[in-house]
């Protein structure tokens, strides 16, 4: 038998009749011959308001547990011209679910502020508060509005490894393990799984995982795991791409601002869905910040100064930067015909942000080799990957979007690591 008949958001629409809640106390109130819980679930509050005389006395005696105590609550649903939303419960019957058996770390209902360090260190208490709660739920539909856009354009869903055997993104920020009698490697991306998918046929594919960067980083904007939402397309170029990102970011928007305004005011945010995603090249950007008083090297990347900046100068929270130096993007990106300095690859910024990277990716294996000779990497740890190339491979792009940074900026955050459930970062391994 379930524990309780009706979620809170459901029980108030059942005036009259008699329901079963289960949940948290949120607050406990004795005014002597009146007594007042408000028991706290997924969905809401609701008030539990017991009379001396009319209630059974064994009830009127359970209605002092205290705050935190996991409760199953038997009642009727009746009108109440001070409870919020216009109902209350008269309990017949309260069992005790869950004791409290030692002190709650922290005070949920707002009264005390606690710091994001306290609150992480306890975060299965932390998730019981509207705020994460919020997140989390706004979270959840991201992901599967990017879910659903790609199954709708054709897209396939799939399930790369984790375990590498090399660096699939260049650079040493990796995690080692140990594999049997062998090192390997914690994935930084799935990039050349996704490109072997692609090669093997599937055409159009995405993925969600989960990716780790050993980065020795202490940002507000970094975190040393975060889950990845990646596509790759075959017989395609970076425009392709770019087109499949724009309407896929701007169906995660809409799809957001309309199944999650109940989140979305909870965190104070507001989201606008533009019609479309200005493009403008890393030259054009860099000659317009030079040109407001920010002035940046040519070769140099944006760092999040100039990428706020940018979208103060043109007026806009979304927008590309495309045909980046290729020196500044993976060995992967393909660079410019008849301009090699210049590859096709491209980010999105969302509200000062690079949310998501991608690029028109190399096909030709010989100048795979040279781009990885460029970059200090040795082509034989890549042979497994640069064969993949040999046996035909169609022109091929994609793109990750970085599912904490979009929801970071959706929910208006300052600390990703409020985006993250049990955030990974250089000092954190618990919970």
């Amino acid at each position: 038998m379930m524990l309780r008949t009706h979620y809170v958001s459901d029980a108030i629409s059942q005036m009259g009749n008699d329901v079963t809640l289960a949940g948290w106390i949120h607050e406990v109130r004795d005014i002597g011959k009146i007594k007042f819980i408000l028991l706290r679930d997924r969905t809401g509050i609701m008030q539990v308001t017991a009379k001396q005389g009319a209630v059974p006395d064994a009830v009127s005696a359970a209605m002092v547990h205290p705050k935190e105590t996991v409760v199953q609550v038997r009642g009727k649903v009746v009108e109440s011209r001070i409870a919020s939303g216009g109902v209350e419960l008269i309990p017949s019957e309260i069992t005790v679910l869950g004791e409290i058996t030692t002190k709650v770390p922290f005070e949920l209902t707002g009264k005390v502020p606690a710091e994001l360090d306290v609150r992480l260190d306890h975060r299965y208490v932390d998730l019981r508060r509207a705020e994460p709660s919020a997140i989390f739920r706004l979270k959840s539909e991201i992901i599967f509005a990017f879910r659903d856009k790609l199954r709708e354009m054709g897209f396939q869903e799939i399930h790369p490894t984790c375990i590498v055997a090399a660096a699939t993104e260049g650079g040493t920020n990796l995690f080692p393990v140990q594999y049997f009698e062998r090192q390997a490697f914690l994935a930084q991306s799935p990039q050349l799984y996704k490109q072997l998918a692609v090669i093997g046929g599937m055409d159009k594919v995405f993925m969600t995982m989960p990716v780790f960067r050993a980065e020795k980083h202490n940002t507000l904007a970094h975190l040393n795991e975060v889950l990845q939402m990646d596509i790759e397309m075959g017989f395609a170029d970076h425009n392709d791409a770019m087109d499949v990102l724009e309407t896929v970011f701007l169906h995660i928007l809409s799809h957001a601002k309309k199944n999650c305004a109940k989140e979305l005011a909870t965190l104070g945010a507001e989201l606008i869905v533009p019609e479309k995603i200005p493009r403008y090249t890393y030259t054009q950007l860099i000659d317009a910040l030079s040109a407001a008083g920010h002035p940046i090297k040519w070769g140099d990347d944006f760092d999040r100064d100039a990428e706020a900046k940018v979208c103060d100068i043109m007026k806009t929270e979304a927008y590309f930067i495309t045909e980046w130096p290729t020196e500044q993007k993976a060995f992967y990106a393909m660079p410019k015909v008849g301009e090699e300095k210049l590859c096709n690859a491209y980010d999105l910024i969302y509200r000062g942000m690079e949310i998501s990277s991608g690029s028109q990716r190399v096909h030709d294996p010989e100048v795979l080799i040279k781009q990885l000779k460029a970059r200090n990497l040795n082509p034989a740890d890549f042979e497994f990957y640069i064969n993949a190339f040999r046996v035909g491979a169609p022109p091929h792009a994609g793109w990750s979007i970085g599912l904490e940074r979009i929801a970071m900026k959706m929910a208006g955050l300052s600390n990703i690591r409020e985006a993250a459930m049990f955030p990974r970062d250089r000092m954190r391994l618990t919970p």
